[in-house]
Order: structure tokens, then sequence, then C-alpha cells
């Protein structure tokens, strides 16, 4: 049987739809989001998915869509991992502000702090009101917790828990979930497909499009696609077809 991982941006969040900076914050699902988790679900237990273990990150609106998905497929009870190192990049003093607040505040710094894989956006003081340290759900998180991030700061806490726990799961499973969030996605796939620092940027994950991967016994990607053919989706598939290097 294939070995199969299926990676799955949340539904649309309030503050995705607000346009937002949302990072660390943890901003429910829309409507709309619900409806895409929801169907994502369906496409899936039309493709006959039979997951054996789950994982998210700690933020409500990966972990909501995961449970809409797993409830359409009937299978709430498998395992599921929440850990806070698929959360999404740490906006910094970004999160919160809409795109006119930031540019309103930062200028064009905005733009470098967006297009760049290095540049991490100016940091919240750790006392901030929006700050990881005052938030119950990192209490007992002993590593250090960021208060800004860049691209590359996101990649390396991500990429060391897909790989020592996700990826070492596909020697025991066949068929994995992980609901997770845009930048999330984008690290784990640079990883996976090689892509440069400058190319990942071009990235912008399309919202509850399932993405699966399969691999052979020896972690090797043998195919990737989504399951729905949508605008936003054979963009981003023309791009990462365009940028990878496999």
């Amino acid at each position: 049987m294939k070995k199969r991982i299926v990676l799955l941006r949340h539904g649309e969040s309030l503050w995705n739809k607000e346009n937002r900076f949302t990072g660390w914050y943890d901003v429910d699902l829309t409507e709309r989001g619900i409806k895409e988790a929801i169907n994502a679900g369906l496409s899936l237990k039309n493709e006959k998915f039979e997951f054996n273990k789950a994982y998210t990150s700690f933020l409500k609106r990966a972990i909501k869509t995961l449970y809409y998905v797993l409830d359409v497929l009937d299978r709430n009870w498998i395992p599921i991992e929440k850990c806070w190192k698929l959360n999404e990049k740490h906006y910094g003093a970004l999160q919160g502000l809409n795109i006119n607040e930031a540019y309103s505040i930062y200028g064009h710094q905005v733009d470098a702090w967006k297009s760049s894989y290095h540049l991490a956006p100016a940091p919240l003081d750790t006392y901030d009101s929006r700050s990881p340290y005052l938030d119950v759900k990192y209490k007992n998180v002993n590593d250090h917790l960021p208060l800004t991030e860049s691209l590359l700061d996101a990649y390396e806490r991500i990429i060391p828990y897909w790989n020592n726990v996700i990826m070492n799961e596909l020697n025991y499973y066949n068929q994995l979930l992980v609901v997770l969030h845009a930048n999330s996605i984008h690290a784990i796939l640079k990883n996976t497909m090689n892509i440069s620092n400058e190319d990942i940027t071009l990235l912008d994950m399309p919202t509850a499009i399932p993405y699966i991967i399969e691999f052979d016994n020896y972690g090797k990607i043998i195919n990737d696609y989504f399951l729905s053919d949508t605008d936003e989706s054979i963009k981003f598939k023309n791009i990462i077809n365009s940028i990878r290097k496999l």
C-alpha cells in the first residue's frame, strides 16, 4: 500500500477574511471556513482515505478544521497529536494588524518582511498581551517561545518535528493527516522538495484543499497532488512544479 501524508491548511479564519496578520493569535473559523473544512472531509471520503493518525497545531482554526474533517470521515477515534511547533509563523508586532494598518505604522518595511526568507517583523515585548508567554496554552512549554519569526525561524522550528515525529510515523502507519497553516506547509514543502530560500516566498497554500504527498518505503516522494482543481490550487501547483528541485 502507498504511504501517504495529507497536508491541509485550515479553513478560512476570521482574520483571513479581514486580511489581518494572524500568526499565533487564536482566531476562529468563519462560516465559510467551516464549510471548507467539511468539503475537504467529503473530498477525502470520496477518495476512501482512512487515516491512522492526525497531527495539528495548538491553534483552534487548525484544530477545528481537523475535527470537522474527521467527523465527516467518521474517524474521530484515531489518535491526534497537537504540537505548538506546527503553529503558523509568528508575525511579531504585525500580529492583529490588517495590511493598511501595517503600512501606516511600518511603511515599506512591511514589503521587506513579507518578501524575505531571513527577515523577521519587529518583535513583541514579552509582556505584550499578544505574547505567547502570557497564553495559558504554552505554560508547560519549556522551550524558547518566539516573539517574532522569519520564515527561516519558522522552518527551523517546524522541520525537526516533521522529520523526527511525522515522517518517522510512516514506518508504522500508511496514511497520516496533518492540518496546519500556510507557512507551516511551505516549510514542509521547502524541506521535502528542496525549494530555494528565494522561491519559497512565492507560495501561498490555498485554504482547506487536501494536498496529498505519496512516499516510497524510503521516504522519497513519488507523487503529489491536490484533490480539487480550483484557480488557487492550479496556480499553486504550477508554481511549485516550476521551483521544486527533486
